[in-house]
């Protein structure tokens, strides 16, 4: 008994196995088995162990997770393949997908990937016949078979961005490797591999969202017009064999092989080849041992130099717009934004560079005086394709003073002795070229901006320059004080007599830029009757609001520029010297998504604000019109709004709360690009002014509950506010409607909880056929909006995790009542 009962707990311990634990003996998992995704989930493994495919948790998010297969026995869990639906360009292909999703084997649908709910992600889409079992195989290919194990799908035929040993890519096929967005982000990238029609194998950079590629930045030479017929033909298959070896096999059988390094064993060596997020198609090789270095060592990769290769006619290049490319002795690129400039977003190491300065020729006419530049030099470096001039031939000097006073020049390239190449933003393809001997790179940046001045020839923190300055100085002296007595009375005389005629011109002569005076950095000081000028006597209302009256403008700069002039209203704050404070802090901001202020007005009892003007009018009259916006539309503008409240709060100098953000204060660009309008308003006005009131029936409106209940005041105000408005933007109605026929539904707030509570958004958005089509999209921004919304401020997220959760960058999780208490709030 005592050896008989061991036995007999090995054997029960077996029967009590689950099911897709014993199905992982052969790598086979039968119809009805799920995997779901949790901290301990289980995996169908490989017979080998080798391979494995279920559920990975991100590593920069635990509460995310990816399907996809990986190399098991590595610490790493290097990923090779993940569910991607191609045909959505939008979301990008691969989405994280939250805690609690389960990945079920169908007869019928294959592989289903659903979310906590139930709601399907995503399918492996068997073309025909009927499931009985899938498998992961030593390969590392998972393929779903039917009874007569015939292959109705294989992750093998839908690659990621990931090959491996026994795979083959038929010309046939169509089939296109994507990159990463980024190591950690696994939404379709800007690279593609293909192996086209003609049978060239070929790497492009693609314009997201859309497939649309750019140049080729890599070309095997194996299409049908660049072979001998007599000797060769076109390529008809990409191969990468049970060695390791990788090669195009052509149509009369004959290979062209992209790798000619010699291989270890794949006995004792992993191998894949991977397109890289970065543009770079590499092959790597691994030990198997335990005790052997463990990661992953490059064996090849094309292209040779990537930096030097991606020179396209439209596209940024391997890095984005503005940016440097650099190679590493990896072979792999290193992206930099050259001095004066800092990326776009921060987040993105090979995204675009944004000046950190005004650059443009109303802005150099907005300003008054010399050296309003200087030059930073690069060697070596060089942006091709964004060339608008060619000087040849001209000096070095002629070449830098030609860009100097040139107001779209943003870069002046000079080599080869004589030749002068002038550029203009955004610059593309930007790399160190070890080739260009002797070449330099003059970047223009403007003087007074964050970064600080080198030592430009037209710096005035130049040494140079000084000395040459005082020269000059001491030579006027010189000859003063050397003339003769009548000589220096006419010189006196004229010198009178001319600065009387200036200023009594001055004073009579219409408003242009010439006579703004210059009060604090990038802002322009205009006189009262400049801007009544300007205005027409102020003839033409724009619109008002909490803060003033707006009214259309003109300013002439060789041309009549449209201005936008805000009358602040009189009961401002009696401090001149804290309204220069709070404007100045205003004319400082720079960023995409808000109005530009172009000066101010300070004289007696007149405020007056001068902005930019923008013609397509505000987000209020766009939403609420005859016509409803697209949904693309919506969200670019949504995302917009966040990016801008985010930089008020987060990324200026000092921090900006809008405190009163709503469609009326969003204006709209040429583009239709969302700019925040009135920032800033609050602090130059006495605290019952910045007081939104939309006392209509004692509802909410915009304004955050804290605001009537004697709590501090925070950022978390406009965070409320925008969460009102983003469901304005979803449903493109109003906050209020006092004409609604169904009293539940005239406060938004409410009534959009209740929809998304029920499960009925259809209904909330009238049954929009546009925006149900996106639908995962909608049920994200209404879970946005509804944390917005909540009454108690400390549950709001930020404006960065909004931003982040609008992106996608993060998990929306399931908000609560947002008025747990009332669902509505009593204005005094």
């Amino acid at each position: 008994m005592v050896f008989v009962l061991p036995h007999l707990l090995v054997f029960l311990l077996v029967l009590l196995l689950p099911i897709s634990s014993i199905a992982q003996n052969n790598g086979n998992v039968t119809v009805g088995n799920s995997l779901t995704a949790t901290d301990n989930t289980t995996s169908w493994l490989s017979p080998s162990g080798d391979f494995a495919f279920g559920f990975r948790p991100l590593s920069n998010q635990k509460d995310l997770f990816l399907l996809s297969i990986w190399f098991d026995k590595i610490p790493d869990k290097t990923v090779v393949w993940y569910a991607r639906d191609d045909q959505n360009i939008i979301i990008g292909g691969a989405t994280p997908v939250p805690r609690g999703s389960k990945v079920e084997l169908d007869a019928d649908k294959g592989l289903v990937l659903t979310g906590p709910q139930g709601d399907e992600l995503w399918r492996s889409n068997t073309i025909v016949g009927t499931v009985s079992y899938g498998g992961m195989r030593n390969t590392g290919n998972f393929v779903l078979q039917d009874s007569n194990s015939n292959n109705l799908w294989e992750s093998f035929n839908k690659p990621t961005d990931t090959l491996l040993p026994s795979q083959i890519v038929e010309r046939s096929a169509g089939v296109v490797l994507y990159s990463r967005q980024s190591e950690t982000n696994f939404s379709k990238g800007r690279f593609l591999l293909k192996l086209q029609d003609d049978g060239d194998l070929v790497l492009n950079s693609i314009n997201l969202p859309t497939d649309n590629p750019n140049d080729p930045y890599y070309k095997s030479g194996t299409a049908a017009s660049a072979v001998d017929s007599g000797t060769s033909s076109p390529g008809a298959r990409l191969v990468f064999n049970n060695s390791g070896y990788i090669y195009i096999q052509r149509e009369n059988n004959q290979t062209f092989p992209l790798n000619q390094e010699k291989l270890g064993s794949t006995s004792d060596f992993y191998f894949r080849a991977t397109l890289n997020f970065d543009g770079v198609f590499t092959q790597y090789s691994r030990p198997k041992t335990s005790n052997a270095n463990g990661s992953w060592t490059s064996l090849w990769s094309i292209p040779g130099n990537i930096c030097l290769a991606t020179v396209s006619n439209s596209g940024s290049g391997t890095c984005g717009y503005n940016s440097i490319c650099t190679l590493k002795l990896d072979q792999r690129p290193k992206c930099d934004c050259p001095v004066g400039y800092s990326l776009f977003d921060p987040s993105d190491q090979y995204g675009s560079c944004q000046p950190d300065f005004i650059q443009g020729c109303q802005e150099d006419k907005l300003s008054t005086g010399k050296d309003l530049y200087y030059f930073e030099v690069l060697i070596k470096t060089d942006w091709p394709n964004a060339d608008y001039a060619f000087l040849k031939p001209y000096t070095e000097d002629q070449c830098k003073q030609s860009c100097m006073e040139d107001c779209m020049c943003a870069v002046a390239i000079f080599r080869l002795g004589d030749s002068c190449w002038k550029k203009k933003l955004p610059l593309s393809n930007g790399r160190v070229d070890d080739t260009l001997d002797g070449g330099k790179a003059f970047i223009k940046i403007r003087n007074g901006s964050s970064i600080p001045p080198q030592q430009g020839p037209h710096s005035p923190f130049n040494p140079e320059s000084r000395k040459k300055n005082q020269d000059n100085l001491i030579l006027v002296g010189s000859v003063l004080l050397g003339g003769s007595l009548f000589v220096n009375i006419i010189l006196i005389i004229a010198i009178c007599v001319g600065v009387y005629f200036i200023y009594h011109k001055k004073l009579k002569r219409p408003m242009t830029l010439s006579n703004v005076n210059s009060v604090e950095t990038n802002m322009r000081c205009f006189t009262y009757q400049e801007l009544v000028e300007a205005t027409d006597g102020f003839k033409e209302e724009l619109g008002k609001g909490a803060f003033g009256v707006v009214y259309k403008g003109a300013i002439e700069m060789g041309s009549s520029v449209p201005v936008a002039v805000k009358k602040l209203h009189s009961l401002f704050q009696d401090n001149e010297r804290e309204f220069k404070t709070e404007v100045n802090v205003i004319g400082q901001t720079h960023h995409k998504n808000l109005v530009r202020l172009f000066g101010f007005c300070d004289e007696g009892q007149q405020r007056l604000l001068v902005y930019e003007f923008l013609s397509n009018g505000t987000l209020a009259s766009f939403l609420f019109g005859d016509l409803k916006p697209s949904w693309k539309q919506r969200i670019s503008i949504a995302v917009g709004i966040a990016r801008g409240i985010l930089y008020l709060h987060d990324e200026c100098s000092t921090q900006i709360i809008h405190c009163d953000i709503k469609p009326q204060n969003i204006l709209l660009d040429d583009y239709y690009n969302a700019r925040i309008a009135d920032f800033g308003l609050a602090k130059l006005l006495m605290m019952d002014q910045s007081h939104t009131r939309t006392a209509i029936r004692g509802t909410k409106g915009y304004v955050a509950p804290e605001w009537f209940r004697n709590m501090p005041i925070t950022a978390k105000v406009d965070v409320y506010s925008f969460g009102v408005m983003l469901l304005e933007i979803i449903c493109c109605r109003r906050s209020v409607d006092v004409e609604a026929i169904e009293e539940e539904k005239a406060i938004l707030t409410d009534w959009a909880y209740d929809c998304y509570r029920e499960g009925v958004l259809d209904a909330l958005v009238e049954h929009d056929v546009e925006v149900l089509n996106d639908r995962e999209k909608l049920e994200k921004y209404v879970m946005v909006a509804i944390w917005c919304i909540q009454e108690d401020p400390s549950l709001r997220p930020t404006m960065r995790r909004v931003t982040q959760m609008l992106e996608g960058v993060v998990e929306v999780l399931v908000p609560p009542c947002p008025c747990p208490f009332s669902r509505t709030v009593t204005m005094s």
